[in-house]
């Protein structure tokens, strides 16, 4: 019976599903191959619908749909105790003609099959073994168990009928074989090939080409010739270094061109751009009489939008309005996709401030503006994802000041250890190791999952914090705070503003600590619960050095 006769999952092979019970299942994606990179819940466009490498099912089962090719029915083994019985009653896929079929419905052994012990339900079954059938692809990584040694197809002889043809991959083997018995009895030399031309009577000093291939594969050489000395064709003989007379050797070919000497490369950059003018010229020939500078004190008193405008007059005006001083601040957030364009006006102006919180910037866009923005000083990247944000950890930011990472997804202390741990490229002989937010004045983590390690991490590489945000972080309690105001904290001095709203596991008696911080001037500790509005008032009323004030319920503010 033909494959098209016996039914539609005959010749095709069934895609298999998830086991849903090994290590690689019930992990979650890693967020870092480009398979997740392409997934939209990481930033990415959701093109290849892939799962994580990590997530690639070791022992992938049969969909619950497959059913036996002959009897129609799916398996059975579960209604039955013995090994044999369920051996007999559980759907079997042949790796080879892609049969999914029962064991007992061969009416077979179990002993004439090989069973896949990597896959489950994975089989060669026993009609392939006995016509000696091979598998397109072999399991990689795989180890089969032979229950039998396979029997070796019967020789055709002259009553009996004919052997069955071989494979086609048989055919290519056997061509292959072929085609290197012929490659090896080509001599190693061509001294036959090019004496052909020369005198006929010289015989004895030449080769049969059935001796020849047998010397050279001995590693001897053909016997030269010693009756006659025969020339090449240039009228020359060699002769061996060492030996008393002349030898006969392969005629030199042409002599290869000399190389051209190799020029000195040079890297060409474009010309520096010509100086704006310091005046603005008039269709009338003239120029008019204020100057760049009292224009640029004109265009500051106007917003992104009039400036824009102000572009589009003449070209002297859109030089000018591309001066930084007009830009201090740029405000992309809540953009879905940043385009090329948007992304070189950016560093074209050069801003000192850029929010980018809520877009959907990509780690490539982010590394390639901040390695354009050297002065840049405040960054907000809140809402963004951490695949984004990890561009942070492989560009100099030597000016920043603030930082915002609020409501990023997905951040653990591994991905904090690597943003604020120094950059592993140090060069040679370095002794300083300084971390990449050494300068940050303002650090803004609301609803992170921080930890008592990441906040000693914190204290250690950003010692220069005059205002944190730890405002509904979960994990930040009373040994959060001891931490911060510890005698052995650098922000015990420089802490000014602290926000700690909605931490729900600070209590009543981290409340004395915040004595220790004398700069402090504003500390908000709204949302918290188990914090009174009693034991608020009364470190209010004491204070650090001074008493605060308190225009809303726990919320304490200090005029400076």
């Amino acid at each position: 019976m033909s494959s098209s006769s016996r039914g539609p999952g005959a010749g095709a092979r069934r895609r298999r599903t998830r086991c849903r019970r090994c290590r690689a299942c019930v992990r979650t994606e890693c967020g870092d191959c480009h398979f997740c990179r392409d997934m939209k819940k990481f930033g990415g466009p959701g093109r290849m619908k892939q799962s994580c490498l990590l997530r690639q099912c070791t022992a992938p089962v049969l969909p619950h749909t497959a059913v036996c090719l002959l009897c129609g029915e799916a398996g059975k083994e579960d209604t039955v105790e013995g090994e044999e019985e369920k051996f007999g009653l559980s759907l079997m896929e042949c790796t080879i003609c892609n049969e999914i079929v029962h064991p007992g419905c061969l009416k077979m052994g179990k002993a004439e099959g090989v069973i896949n012990a990597e896959i489950p339900n994975c089989w060669e079954c026993p009609r392939c073994t006995q016509e000696g059938r091979t598998s397109k692809v072999g399991v990689k990584g795989g180890r089969e168990r032979h229950l039998k040694k396979k029997p070796k197809p019967p020789l055709a002889s002259a009553e009996g009928p004919a052997a069955p043809s071989p494979s086609p991959q048989r055919e290519k083997l056997e061509r292959f074989k072929r085609m290197c018995q012929l490659l090896e009895r080509v001599p190693d030399t061509s001294s036959s090939s090019s004496d052909s031309d020369s005198d006929s009577d010289s015989s004895g000093t030449s080769l049969s080409e059935d001796e020849a291939p047998g010397e050279a594969r001995n590693g001897r050489r053909p016997a030269r010739g010693s009756s006659g000395e025969k020339e090449n064709r240039g009228g020359r003989r060699a002769v061996r270094p060492g030996s008393g007379g002349p030898l006969l050797s392969w005629p030199l070919g042409p002599a290869p061109p000399p190389r051209p000497p190799q020029l000195e490369r040079h890297v060409v950059r474009p010309p520096p751009r010509s100086p704006e003018p310091d005046t603005l010229p008039l269709a009338a020939g003239s120029d008019h009489p204020l100057p760049r500078a009292a224009w640029l004190r004109v265009f500051q008193h106007l917003g992104p939008r009039e400036l824009c405008i102000c572009m589009r007059v003449c070209r002297t005006w859109s030089r000018w309005c591309y001066d930084k001083r007009l830009w201090p601040r740029m405000d992309l957030s809540r953009r879905k996709s940043l385009t090329p364009p948007m992304l070189s006006g950016v560093v074209r102006r050069q801003p000192r401030a850029l929010d980018l919180s809520w877009t959907g910037v990509s780690k490539k866009q982010l590394m390639w503006l901040l390695n354009r923005l050297q002065g840049l000083q405040e960054l907000v990247l809140s809402g963004c994802s951490w695949l984004s944000v990890s561009a942070l950890g492989s560009a100099p930011l030597p000016a920043l000041r603030l930082l915002d990472l609020r409501w990023i997804e997905d951040v653990k202390d591994s991905q904090l250890r690597e943003l604020l741990l120094p950059p592993p490229d140090t060069k040679p002989g370095q002794t300083e190791s300084r971390g990449r937010l050494q300068g940050v004045a303002e650090l803004r983590l609301a609803g992170l999952e921080l930890t008592d390690a990441s906040l000693r991490l914190l204290l250690r590489h950003a010692p220069q914090l005059s205002a944190l945000d730890l405002s509904h972080c979960a994990h930040v309690g009373d040994p959060s705070v001891h931490l911060l105001t510890a005698p052995t904290s650098p922000l015990r001095e420089t802490l000014v503003h602290l926000n700690l709203a909605g931490c729900h596991r600070l209590t009543d008696h981290c409340l004395p600590l915040f004595r220790r911080c004398p700069r402090l001037r504003r500390l908000d500790l709204r949302s918290c619960r188990q914090l009174s509005p009693e034991a608020c008032a009364r470190l209010a009323a004491a204070g650090p050095p001074g008493p605060f004030r308190c225009p809303e319920e726990k919320l304490l503010l200090k005029d400076s």
